[in-house]
């Protein structure tokens, strides 16, 4: 099995990037992203205060089921049999699922079902702390990063494609909570890895991002 670990900070791309690689390579794209957000979805729909209640979060754990499925290529995250795809990629289950990232439970919860993926197939996972903590034999590690105003600008193009109103502060204040919090929480903190190869967007269209990430593969599996 050939595991690729892409690692970084939000809005740097990596899920658009990784589902491009995926198809290219003929791998399986694992978004560990997603299901994070999938959690901070169902705790937001019951009102549990994450940051104020992680026991009521770990309770909540017992009587989720997390899935996947692929239509057409694409990813589906199925949360308790319902598709919730299209629900947690807004600004509010953004900032939840980092608050809920830092609870040591939902972590390794999740950690079981993303290993077990990745023994069974050739994938590329993409997330905060895949080649520090998920897969740390993974054969290729890259750190993809741009600069907050890049990332916020992209991700602002993508939640108005979505119908979201949204302003370009609000991604950019938002994008950088994330950034702190994920740098700074004591479990699985957002790091590049010792061996894990940095890949700068900030400069560079998607198609060529996504040419930068495959090459960087290629260099390491041929």
């Amino acid at each position: 099995m050939i595991n690729v670990a892409l690692d970084g900070p939000s809005g740097a791309g990596k899920s658009t990037i990784a589902k491009a690689v995926a198809k290219r390579f003929e791998f399986i794209y694992i978004d560990t992203g997603a299901m994070f957000r999938s959690l901070a979805l169902k705790c937001i729909e019951q009102g549990i205060d994450i940051k104020a209640n992680p026991a009521a979060v770990e309770a909540m754990l017992q009587n989720t089921v997390l899935d996947i499925g692929r239509d057409d290529g694409q990813q589906l995250m199925f949360l308790d049999g319902k598709n919730v795809t299209s629900l947690i990629r807004t600004p509010e289950v953004s900032k939840a699922a980092s608050d809920i990232a830092v609870i040591p439970a939902v972590r390794q919860w999740l950690l079981e079902t993303e290993r077990e993926f990745a023994a069974k197939y050739d994938c590329i996972m993409d997330g905060r702390d895949i080649g520090t903590s998920v897969l740390p034999n993974a054969d290729v590690k890259v750190f993809l990063t741009a600069s907050a105003e890049a990332r916020a600008k992209r991700r602002l193009a993508e939640l108005v494609e979505k119908g979201v109103e949204v302003s370009f502060d609000e991604v950019l204040a938002e994008m950088k909570y994330r950034d702190k919090q994920d740098s700074e929480r004591e479990v699985s903190p957002l790091r590049k890895a010792d061996d894990a190869i940095e890949a700068d967007t900030t400069l560079l269209t998607l198609e060529e991002s996504i040419a930068l990430v495959c090459d960087i593969i290629r260099k390491v599996i041929d």
